[in-house]
């Protein structure tokens, strides 16, 4: 037997395959199709400190190499979120991984704290592509002492290891991803979907109501893995890599540039099996090339 098990910050996975926040609802919508226990994690859709009733529609386009998406991060707020979702992957032998999102740094805060009280929670996953509304409306991912500030004080109230969630846009990834190792992150999860725009020719106006989108799916994959391979030389903490992964093959990619562990998103809408197919990928390509640990291949392309 291969041995696929990961270590993200203390916490042990079965194999380095997850689900990417905003792709999988919260594990039950996928449940009829997924055995969930055979996935390494699941991470949740982003979760608020109130229910957020997302943008205005339309707000998903479908672009040649993938995907647009508007959706706004609606989710049903944190206490519904414990109430029901939680109970439910509790049921499952996989570590669950809780992305969370606010608009200021105190509701990050409030969501961490109320995650603190949950033993079903394994890891938080923070997505700091959201925007700040106390400056502006810009991304706190995009400010490298914001990063670091909003990391800092996100780990002072955290129970969990933190995984800071980077966006892609802006200049200089590895300046983001060191900000927020130097806030404390356990991990770095890369990359949130890069930022585009499609419009609808016959109508003569943007395909998704709130203009701009984040774009997702193979289109963004060799951007991503450019970006993993980058930060994996400027940081020590483990990597997380996701954008535009299909196959065993994209996600092998990322593990060589440096993930420690990788995760299915975009690949989930066309084919609901997706994750299954990658783990199974991932297992014969060890067995092909005699690969006794998947250790062995984190960063081997230097």
């Amino acid at each position: 037997m291969h041995n696929m098990k990961v270590n993200i910050a203390g916490v042990e996975l079965k194999n380095p395959v997850m689900t990417a926040s905003g792709t999988f609802g919260s594990g039950m919508e996928y449940s009829e199709f997924v055995d969930l226990s055979r996935l390494g994690a699941v991470v949740t859709k982003g979760v608020a400190n109130v229910p957020w009733p997302g943008n205005p529609t339309p707000r998903v386009a479908e672009i040649r190499g993938g995907m647009m998406n508007a959706i706004g991060l609606q989710n049903p707020g944190i206490e519904t979120f414990c109430a029901r979702d939680l109970p439910f992957l509790a049921q499952y032998d996989t570590v669950v991984i809780v992305n969370v999102c606010g608009r200021t740094t105190e509701d990050y805060c409030e969501v961490v704290e109320r995650l603190g009280e949950e033993s079903a929670v394994g890891l938080l996953e923070i997505n700091i592509s959201c925007p700040n509304v106390k400056c502006g409306g810009i991304s706190f991912g995009q400010d490298p002492k914001a990063v670091e500030s909003i990391t800092s004080e996100i780990k002072r109230h955290a129970k969990q290891p933190v995984i800071m969630k980077l966006s892609p846009n802006v200049t200089d990834i590895t300046e983001i991803a060191r900000a927020a190792e130097a806030g404390g992150a356990d991990a770095l999860s890369m990359i949130n979907t890069l930022t585009g725009m499609k419009i609808d020719v016959n109508r003569r106006t943007f395909a998704l109501a709130n203009r701009t989108g984040g774009v997702s799916g193979p289109a963004i994959h060799p951007i991503a893995v450019r970006m993993v391979w980058q930060t994996a030389q400027a940081v020590s903490v483990p990597i997380i890599g996701m954008g535009g992964i299909a196959t065993a093959e994209d996600a092998l990619e990322f593990i060589l540039a440096g993930a420690t562990a990788v995760a299915v998103g975009t690949a989930n809408f066309r084919d609901p099996t997706a994750t299954l197919e990658v783990i199974d990928g991932i297992a014969d390509y060890m067995e092909r090339q005699k690969v006794d640990d998947i250790r062995e291949l984190i960063g081997a392309v230097s």
